[in-house]
Formats: structure tokens, C-alpha cells, sequence
């Protein structure tokens, strides 16, 4: 009986024993979890890092960002300095100019072919669907002026204009006044001396001004 009691009372303190180990365990256990995540914290703490690395990153990006604009401005400027031109003022009246000084070569040239009998300046100045009222009244086409030129047998000394005046009315449609001194013989062999006031209404077509309608009356002659 002591044997058995003795086996037993050895078998239970082995058994208390192991228990013991076996409450002892976890805390050993849950200490390496606390120290794990403890140097997971202390592992995560330098992600400032990369914060510090972006900074100059941002900072080296700005820089470059703000300098090209000092020449874009410089730029604007440039341009915005170059229609300070009085260009523009003067293209009004360049433009301006060009058609008075074209008009007013058309009438000369236009006056002298009646001197030279030449139907050819006519033919290529006056519209297809002119129309003018002649001195002494009568209504003409393009055909019956051309047809008065080649009639004409008077010998001319001079036949020029005096007194332009172009009157533009937009791009397209300009007005000329003035006035025609012709001076010869005519074919009974006697000498002339005769002026004409004339009112010419021309337009652009085509990039060519003609003239489109004419009127005409005698002042002297």
C-alpha cells in the first residue's frame, strides 16, 4: 500500500508540475508577439522617410515650373508689343490709296485712248452691262460707246483729266468726278477746244475695276 501511495503521490506532483510548465508557457509566448509588434512599430516609424525624399522632389519640380514662365512672359510681351505698330493705322489708308491711284490711272488711261483711237483700253475697262448717258443725251451700252470711239475721226492734240476725285463706298464700289479737256482738229479741218464734266461709278470684280456706269455732259466746245 505505501508503494502504491508513494506511486501516486509521485505521479501527481509530475502531473502539477506539468501543468504548471504548461501555465507558464503563454506568458513566454505572448511577450516575442508584444516584441514583434513592438518592432513592426518601430519598423513603420521611418515611412517619414520617403516624405523627406519627396520634399526636394517637389522642390526641384517647382523650380524648373516657375522658371520657363519668366520667358513665356517675356514672349507675351514681345507680341503683345509688336501690333503697338502704327501698321494697322496705316493699312486704311494704303488700302485707301492703292484704289484712288488704280482709278485714277484707269480714267487717264481710259481718256487717252480716245485721242489714240484705241477701243482696245475701252474693251477692257468697261463692264459688259455698262450703261452711260452721253453728252448730248443718249443711253449706251458697252457696244455703242466702243462703237463712238471707232466713229470718231477728229485729230486730237491732248486729251487728259483734270480734277480727279475718287469716292470709295466699301471695298467693292468707288465713284470718280472729274473733268475731260480735249483739244485738236476735227475732220471739217476746223480746231476744237471742249471740256466735259463726267461722273464714272466703278467696282471690283474679279480682282479688276470697271466701270459699270458713266455719265457725261459738255461744259464747253
Amino acid at each position: 500500500m505505501k508503494i502504491i501511495i508513494s506511486f501516486l503521490a509521485t505521479a501527481f506532483l509530475a502531473a502539477m508540475t506539468l501543468g504548471q510548465e504548461e501555465s507558464a508557457s503563454p506568458p513566454e509566448s505572448t511577450t516575442p508577439t508584444t516584441e514583434e509588434k513592438a518592432s513592426a512599430t518601430i519598423e513603420e516609424t521611418p515611412a517619414p522617410k520617403p516624405a523627406e525624399a519627396t520634399a526636394p522632389v517637389a522642390e526641384k519640380k517647382a523650380e524648373p515650373a516657375t522658371s520657363p514662365t519668366a520667358p513665356n512672359r517675356e514672349a507675351t510681351t514681345t507680341t503683345a508689343t509688336k501690333p503697338a505698330a502704327p501698321t494697322t493705322a496705316a493699312a486704311p489708308s494704303g488700302k485707301k490709296m492703292s484704289v484712288e491711284a488704280a482709278l485714277k490711272d484707269n480714267e487717264n488711261r481710259w481718256e487717252a485712248s480716245y485721242g489714240a483711237h484705241n477701243i482696245s483700253v475701252a474693251q477692257s475697262l468697261v463692264a459688259n452691262d455698262f450703261v452711260g448717258v452721253y453728252w448730248d443725251g443718249k443711253v449706251m451700252s458697252k457696244s455703242g460707246l466702243i462703237s463712238e470711239i471707232k466713229k470718231d475721226k477728229d485729230t486730237y492734240k491732248s486729251a487728259k483729266n483734270e480734277k480727279l476725285a475718287v469716292h470709295a463706298y466699301g471695298p467693292n464700289v468707288a465713284v470718280v468726278v472729274g473733268t475731260a479737256q480735249e483739244k485738236g482738229t476735227g475732220k471739217d479741218g476746223k480746231s476744237f477746244d471742249r471740256a466735259f464734266r463726267f461722273t464714272d461709278t466703278w467696282m471690283l470684280r474679279n480682282g479688276q475695276w470697271q466701270c459699270v456706269a458713266s455719265q457725261v455732259m459738255k461744259l464747253k466746245g
